[in-house]
């Protein structure tokens, strides 16, 4: 890797040179920011160890313009003015920083974690190289790139993580996402469904059993054991009691675990990922999640969105469906029809990915010859659902008459009936009301605090 050092001192200069020897890094030190900005271009470093006062400008002016360098160096910077500095720093995008004096110790560490952060950076730019595709989520329209671009950084971070998302929306795809293109990729991934058990078995299940409360007398090692240096994924974590989510949040909370009748506790270095497919904050007002819970896990939030907002992916998809069952059943499909495009283009999926992989499956199964026309489509649409409001895309009205002046509406009425009739067609679920209105679920709850405040 090469190293860029930023730094007034010529012989603070030399001095980090030899306190890095031995890296396997290719150094280059420069005494000016004017000098900086040149070598970002010519030497193109791969991080760069940054002194924030130089004679002929201030260091942070060069981390805004490592914004526009491909691939984009990861910075450290040095600084002797205390914290101040340092957020300052931080928040214009640089990775870590270094408190004059330091040691030669302190010096290497931080710079092995920057060029590990480096690698990795570099991983995710190769995985995921904005193909349409990061691991197995597939698509390429603004909405599923933002997911994306937030399962990368939240990958590089290592806090706890909810995603949430209408069932069949890849939420387990977008965890595993994660825990690939993070440092734990090496350590194990563990799945638990919390909607599969119930009771005393789930805090068994999740933190084991010691041997003299076990009826076999073998030890049951917990998920959370099996998951250590890994990530442990928690589908569906409103099905959780609140028993086992005390137990999970003090567990979140200590890093350390006692499993049923052991009379010690154990430390566990997990990366946590829950997923639920409902409104969280719902869940939190219904008291079926623990609030204290709720903010342990949104660390990270990652929100998948249901296939419907994004209908321009459903032919990309589709096609890779119907190749990996042309793998798996050894049948041989055309390639869709423009028709056939348009049509399942048309339709609003309310079962997402899984149903349109299951309707896939169908109509291969059913299908004579090798042709996949818009005909066959409308059959399996008919056959998986025959509600007429999600057979397609609503049409659009036709433009309306100029309003007379008594017949506008104030903004905000106008709003609060676009609200309640999202609500209404969602059947209370404000989540998906925030999905056909395009909002965040907390706009909704927030305009609703607002109109229940006014009437009071």
């Amino acid at each position: 890797m090469k190293a860029l050092i930023v730094e007034d001192s010529t012989t603070l200069c030399a001095i980090y040179e030899a306190y890095l020897s031995g890296l396997g890094l290719e150094i280059h030190a420069v005494t000016s920011l004017t000098e900086a900005k040149k070598s970002v271009v010519l030497f193109r470093p791969d991080f760069v160890l940054l002194d924030i006062e130089l004679p002929d400008g201030n260091g942070l002016d060069l981390i805004s313009e490592l914004d526009t360098v491909h691939p984009k160096p990861v910075s450290i910077v040095m600084t002797g003015h205390g914290s101040e500095w340092a957020e300052r720093a931080l928040a214009k995008g640089a990775a870590d920083f270094l408190a004059k004096p330091f040691d030669s110790i302190r010096l290497r560490v931080t710079v092995q974690n920057a060029m590990r952060r480096k690698e990795l950076n570099d991983r995710i730019e190769v995985l995921s190289d904005k193909r349409g595709q990061l691991g197995g989520l597939v698509g390429s329209s603004p909405l599923i790139r933002a997911v994306y671009d937030a399962v990368e950084r939240i990958a590089a971070a290592d806090g706890t993580v909810l995603i949430t998302g209408e069932s069949g929306t890849g939420k387990e795809l977008a965890a595993r996402a994660v825990h690939d293109l993070s440092a734990r990729a090496p350590e194990p991934f563990i799945v638990f469904d919390c909607a599969a058990i119930s009771g005393d078995a789930i805090e068994r299940e999740l933190f084991g059993e010691d041997p003299k409360e076990s009826s076999t007398g073998w030890i049951h090692r917990g998920l959370v054991a099996r998951a250590n240096g890994g990530t442990l994924f928690l589908d569906e974590i409103g099905e959780l009691d609140y028993a086992a989510q005390s137990l999970l949040l003090r567990f979140l909370e200590s890093g350390v675990f006692r499993s049923i009748g052991s009379d010690r506790e154990t430390a566990a270095d997990v990366r946590v990922i829950a997923a639920t497919n409902r409104d969280p904050l719902e869940e939190v007002r219904a008291r079926r999640l623990r609030e204290d819970l709720y903010y342990r896990l949104q660390v990270f939030p990652i929100r998948l969105p249901a296939l419907r907002e994004r209908l321009d992916d459903v032919p990309v998809l589709a096609a890779l469906i119907l190749n990996r069952l042309s793998t798996q059943t050894g049948k041989t499909f055309n390639p869709l029809s423009d028709d056939a495009k348009r049509r399942l283009s048309s339709y609003a999926w309310p079962g997402n990915v899984r149903q349109l992989e299951n309707m896939l499956r169908w109509m291969t199964t059913m299908l004579v010859g090798s042709d996949i026309d818009a005909s066959i489509i409308e059959e399996a649409i008919a056959q998986f659902d025959d509600s007429p409001e999600t057979a397609g895309t609503p049409v659009k009205p036709r433009a309306a008459e100029p309003a007379a002046e008594s017949e506008i509406k104030p903004l905000w009425l106008v709003e609060k009936e676009a609200i309640q009739n999202a609500i209404e067609a969602s059947d209370g679920n404000i989540n998906r009301a925030a999905s056909l209105l395009e909002v965040a679920p907390s706009t909704i709850y927030r305009k609703m605090q607002a109109w229940n405040e006014g009437d009071s």
